[in-house]
């Protein structure tokens, strides 16, 4: 049966039907999907776990238990699992061990732009790169059996143009679930210096033996057209370089690591002019230099950003393709905004007020960076903000401390955020620290974790209490508050930030999109006390607006759900409540 499926849910299918019985991931855009789709399967266990570096430790305990595995996370948690993820190419695996890596070319949802085909170079691990959904879920399948093969971990490289792209895929049955029998073996998986010196040695044989692979399999392919123009490209540039020049000679490579040297020497002699089309970082094309292959590639193309058909024909063939939307004009941007009644709106209007220095974090609070908020000064990566609060203090005294915070939510406080706390505690900093406690992982969808008390297949689990958890690791003043009831907060932002200790203050709000308490009131402007003074507009909510023409303020009762934020930061009492 052929059904439309995203990249994502593809590969989900494809190692359900590789009879993989493991899957583990921390939600992150564009991976995210992935093995929430592998949860709805009854005999695969799915986890969402604390973070990718524990995502990745249980995938090789599985896959060395026997099981086929299957990890998944966006390009920035390698990073985060990078510790495991290079020792485990050493190991090997029993059980076929798939890690999924969600590259973010154009960061549609990420800080950086990293490719992540450098990994399968530096770490010695195959990669796989499809071009589409039906190859998504094809490769995924082999994937396994050459990790199997070849005794290794094996990286399936996707982008998130592929991971949220539609395409036809034939759907297949279910493999037979076999658990391989499980040997003790410290030699291989005992990474002690005497038993590590040998399995790198096994690790240069594998690498051979990949090598050669690379060669015949039919993951790498020539499609011959004319030959004064042949392309060497992968991915979802491939489907790229097709629609805009169908009749050039291809080589499409589907193993990009390591890379066919025979077959692309083969295939540079027979065309005319040799060109690279990859996104982000020269990986081929480097690798062709090393090798004295002449090829052009990034003196044509950008480093920065996502290809389309479009450039590529601009940049190759010196014409533009006729546009597919029918569009006559650009589409006006849309700037990302906290939702209205979001909870994170009421800590970023206090921290504004207060004119404090904010250590930010990643998550939906991140756009309080954004204006009219503008209340965040740094940003970096998960768990960040509190060891950057503690870094900043200790670079300018305690002085400084008393007017900066770190801001972090509740998933990331998990993910990456309790050791710099410890850090703080036992290193003596004074810094005072803001969790965001909404009880989801809302920017990648609203996925659970441990503090919600919710497993990723909606099965009650044990609930981490953060407060109890933040007290344990040696804070002493903990404060839980409502971050809509903005005096409160101020009054406790004030008093936590006046201390020589650190502090920990609790945020604690659920998500506006997951909150289902009733709404029983509603908000309305009354234009005659209002001033025009557009106080409330710089909380930034689309549930209130500014009639230009009249210079009021109005309720959009649209997006309203009658938070009760505008009315407290309103200087003459102009937005009143109704309730019923």
């Amino acid at each position: 049966m052929k059904r439309l499926l995203i990249g994502n849910e593809a590969i989900a299918r494809g190692a359900y039907e590789a009879g993989a019985s493991v899957a583990t991931a921390y939600p992150g855009t564009p991976s995210t999907e992935i093995v929430s789709h592998l949860a709805r399967y009854e005999d695969i266990y799915a986890e969402w776990a604390p973070n990718e570096k524990v995502a990745l430790e249980v995938g090789i305990g599985a896959s060395i238990g026997g099981a086929r595995t299957l990890v998944a996370m966006k390009h920035v948690g390698i990073n985060v699992a990078a510790d495991p993820l290079y020792t485990v190419a050493y190991t090997g695996v029993n059980g076929g061990l798939v890690i999924v890596s969600a590259d973010d070319p154009g960061m549609h949802s990420s800080q950086n732009e990293q490719d992540n085909r450098g990994y399968g170079k530096f770490a010695k691990l195959p990669v796989i790169e499809p071009s589409d959904s039906q190859e998504a879920k094809d490769y995924t399948a082999l994937a396994f059996e050459l990790s199997e093969q070849f005794d290794t971990p094996v990286m399936l490289r996707v982008t998130t143009r592929l991971s949220h792209s539609q395409t036809l895929v034939e759907e297949g049955e279910r493999g037979e679930l076999v658990l391989k029998e499980y040997k003790k073996n410290a030699p291989k998986y005992v990474m002690l210096p005497g038993y590590a010196r040998g399995r790198h040695v096994e690790v240069e044989k594998r690498m051979a033996a990949l090598s050669d692979y690379a060669e015949t399999t039919p993951l790498n392919r020539i499609e011959w057209g004319d030959k004064k123009l042949g392309i060497i490209t992968s991915g979802v540039a491939y489907q790229y370089v097709r629609e805009a020049l169908p009749d050039v000679s291809v080589l499409k490579l589907g193993l990009v690591n390591p890379l066919p040297k025979n077959l692309i020497t083969s295939f540079a002699q027979q065309v005319e002019r040799l060109v690279v089309v990859e996104e982000l970082e020269p990986v081929i094309e480097q690798q062709l230099k090393a090798w004295g292959i002449a090829a052009e590639g990034k003196e044509i193309f950008t480093l920065l950003g996502e290809y389309s058909p479009e450039m590529i024909a601009q940049r190759l063939a010196g014409e533009a393709l006729p546009p597919v939307s029918g569009l006559t004009s650009q589409i006006p941007p849309r700037p990302p905004l906290l939702c209205p009644g979001c909870p994170h709106r009421g800590v970023f209007h206090v921290l504004r007020k207060r004119r404090v220095t904010v250590m930010g974090d990643i998550g939906c609070y991140t756009l309080g960076a954004l204006s009219p908020l503008e209340a965040m000064d740094a940003c970096v990566c998960m768990g960040a903000s509190i060891g950057m609060a503690m870094g900043m203090e200790k670079a300018r005294g305690e002085e400084f401390a008393s007017k900066m915070v770190g801001v972090i939510g509740d998933s990331t406080f998990v993910h990456s955020g309790i050791t710099p706390l410890i850090d703080i505690v036992y290193n003596q900093g004074t810094s005072t620290i803001l969790i965001l406690d909404n009880d989801t992982t809302a920017m990648t969808g609203h996925q659970d974790h441990p503090a919600t008390g919710v497993t990723i297949k909606k099965s009650p689990t044990n609930k981490l209490d953060l407060e109890a958890l933040v007290r344990a690791v040696g804070i002493k003043n903990v404060r839980v508050v409502d971050p809509l009831k903005l005096d409160e907060l101020d009054t406790v932002l004030g008093e936590e930030l006046a201390r020589r200790e650190p502090s920990v203050i609790i945020a604690k709000r659920p998500c506006a999109l997951i909150d289902r308490t009733p709404i029983t009131s509603t908000l309305w402007v009354d234009e005659e006390l209002c001033n025009g003074c557009k106080a409330c507009i710089r909380i930034g909510c689309t549930g209130i607006y500014f009639k230009d023409n009249e210079k009021k303020a109005a309720i959009n009762p649209n997006t309203c759900v009658s938070c009760g934020m505008c009315p407290q930061v309103c200087k003459v009492d102009a937005i009143k409540v109704v309730e019923g």
